[in-house]
């Protein structure tokens, strides 16, 4: 059985790295990362996306 990958929303991601959500969109968008899923208008992005992210605004 496959382990279920972990997602984060906007707001998870900026409470994981500690910075705003402003921060973490600019990152999205600088990066150009499409999220791993959406649900209504909230977008998910996979534990590799954090990663990439959080490199991009150290």
């Amino acid at each position: 059985m496959p382990k279920e990958e972990k997602l984060y929303s906007t707001g998870k991601l900026a409470e994981e790295l500690g910075i705003s959500a402003g921060k973490i969109k600019k990152a999205i968008e600088s990066l150009n990362l499409k999220p791993h899923s959406t649900k209504g208008k909230c977008a998910y992005f996979t534990e590799a996306d954090l990663k990439k992210i959080k490199k991009e605004t150290a």
